[in-house]
């Protein structure tokens, strides 16, 4: 695969779109702590895993309509930062419940006005996975989504993180469904515990399956409900390994 940029990327917040008014991510990691426990009869380190920990951290540009007025009051509660790393169906995507823990605007000689804004992660970590919308998808009324293949199953479940920007109608369902071989022989079902809350209006939201549920090679998003108008962007997270937190 070839080396690509970081040109062309989104990211979104509690259903607002700061794609345009994000200058830089400066950090999305995600980190194990480790806890030190070495032994005297060690010549080395020895060490447990500790707790999980990720972070988002972004610059932001001043914007009295858009930017400011989503991130100035640091809200206590939780919320969920989700950068799709390219507005194409299947690209690498990382999202996470998060605290916002600062709005802290600065002013360089240049008469620039930038906001530098953090978040950490709480009671999940940051999830790593594959966009199961091409960016922002609009829906007028139901519909299956196009397959996104995970290039193979796996027995540890899945998690899903949805966000919502905008939303006519009484009531949308958004869930995932999965296949073996993106339904050529295996039809698309539904994946158990894979449906997010129905959706009312803008929000977001995270989901998690069983730790032990085999989950197939293909997912894909489907929406049903009463609606003219729904855009959203979902991102799908297959463990390869027990995460068990």
């Amino acid at each position: 695969m070839a080396k690509e940029s970081g040109l062309g990327a989104n990211f979104y917040l509690d259903g607002i779109d700061l794609s345009g008014d994000t200058g830089s991510l400066e950090s999305i990691s995600k980190a194990l702590n480790p806890i030190p426990q070495t032994g005297i009869d060690k010549s080395a380190y020895e060490r447990k895993a500790g707790q999980l920990f990720g972070v988002i951290d972004w610059t932001s540009f001043f914007n009295p309509t858009s930017a400011h007025p989503a991130l100035a009051n640091v809200p206590r509660t939780d919320r969920i930062a989700t950068y799709f790393h390219r507005t194409t169906l299947g690209s690498p995507a990382a999202s996470m419940v998060c605290k916002q823990v600062d709005y802290a605007p600065s002013r360089p000689a240049d008469g620039s006005l930038l906001v530098k804004v953090q978040t950490i992660s709480n009671a999940w970590w940051l999830d790593w996975g594959l966009s199961l919308t091409a960016g922002k998808k609009t829906d007028g009324g139901a519909t299956n989504g196009t397959g996104v293949d995970f290039t193979a199953g796996a027995a540890f479940g899945l998690q899903g993180y949805l966000q919502v920007f905008a939303f006519t109608g009484t009531s949308a369902t958004v869930k995932l469904q999965h296949s073996n071989d993106n339904a050529v022989g295996d039809p698309y079902a539904d994946v158990t515990l894979g449906g997010f809350t129905l959706v009312t209006g803008v929000t977001k939201e995270r989901i998690q399956t069983s730790r032990t549920l085999p989950i197939k090679r293909w997912l894909r998003v489907v929406t049903t409900g009463t609606f003219s108008n729904l855009v959203f962007a979902v991102q799908g997270t297959v463990n390869k390994a027990d995460y068990t937190i």
